[in-house]
């Protein structure tokens, strides 16, 4: 393990970095901005996604107390349960997830990140969906109960969405910083950061990065689930914890959830925002998910088209992954293609 450059943290090292930042020109004459792109897609190969920068810090830390089992939860085709069950099974960890799922008598679908997550040999445990509003109590007295039997339990939070975990993002925009600092990516910092939010640490993360390395203006947080005001909340929290960590983290950059163009609930896109998305990809072969980075995309497209303000704008948009989940959308996708 090595020390982050901005913490004495202990970290591990996963991702491929760093990754791209990538130029599409038909996206930006699309948009009416000057688009870049942080393929943080490409962070690796079945762990791939934002959740591989978080988990670097959060499973040193379980190792560092000596655990062996690594816990954590999401929706039935969570993109951080299957990247934390990659990286566990790297280890040598055991991995028990804990999947929201309307049927949990039902074994789902071996599609998709669900598929992946059993061939990772993690244990899935479906739980409904008023099971899951309780799902860190839920966690916890698993943790108690696996504890008894002589294991030792780590648990990592909801989309690894606490203060060590958005170190990761923190450590991103400083590789961002890097990357403009030898001419990448334009050359000079951003007017504003885009990307998805489910759980608010990468928010938090990218907000505090942005603010510490001068990498952006502003960051906007595409909600697509929950409310803004929930967000604020979360966020406010896992700055508190992360500042705590690490001393040298100034205040947050100015930060917005936007909360208007989430769809009709998480998981499930709007006809709208599947036919943009699908646009997307004919026009520029850039792949979106319907679930986090196509909500994301189109409310930056309707950010811009709204506000003319932000017309010619330098604006990064974070790629956060998701992919491997797509492929378990075909049928939501279906009436779009």
């Amino acid at each position: 393990m090595r020390e982050h450059v901005t913490s004495l943290l202990p970290r591990l090292h996963f991702a491929h970095t760093p990754t791209p930042l990538q130029r599409i020109p038909r996206l930006s004459e699309r948009l009416g901005v000057d688009l870049w792109i942080k393929r943080d897609d490409a962070t690796g190969g079945v762990e791939a996604g934002n959740k591989v920068r978080k988990l670097e810090f959060l499973l040193a830390d379980a190792l560092s107390r000596r655990s062996n089992l690594v816990m954590t939860c999401g929706a039935l085709q969570s993109n951080h349960c299957r990247a934390t069950a990659a990286l566990a099974a790297r280890l040598g960890l055991r991995c028990q997830v804990f999947l929201r799922t309307e049927d949990p008598s039902t074994l789902p679908p071996l599609e998709g990140n669900a598929l992946l997550m059993r061939l990772l040999g993690a244990e899935l445990v479906l739980i409904s969906p008023a099971e899951y509003r309780e799902r860190n109590a839920l966690m916890a007295s698993e943790a108690n109960r696996l504890q008894r039997l002589g294991l030792h339990p780590y648990i990592i939070p909801e989309g690894g969405s606490n203060g060590l975990g958005s170190l990761g993002y923190v450590a991103a925009m400083e590789e961002v910083r890097q990357q403009l600092d030898l001419g990448l990516g334009g050359g000079k910092p951003f007017d504003l950061v885009v990307h998805a939010c489910g759980s608010g640490g990468t928010a938090a993360g990218v907000a505090l990065g942005a603010a510490r390395f001068q990498v952006a203006d502003r960051v906007v947080a595409a909600a697509v689930c929950d409310s803004s005001a929930y967000f604020q909340e979360v966020f406010a929290r896992i700055c508190e914890e992360a500042r705590a960590l690490d001393s040298t983290l100034p205040p947050p950059a100015p930060l917005t959830f936007e909360d208007r163009w989430k769809g009709p609930r998480y998981g499930v896109s709007s006809p709208e925002q599947l036919r943009f998305l699908v646009d997307v990809a004919r026009t520029s072969g850039f792949l979106l998910d319907p679930v986090y980075t196509g909500k994301a995309f189109f409310t930056l497209a309707r950010l811009v088209a709204s506000d003319p303000s932000l017309l010619g704008k330098r604006v990064l948009f974070l790629h956060t992954g998701g992919l491997p989940g797509l492929l378990a959308e075909g049928e939501a996708l279906a009436p779009a293609l």
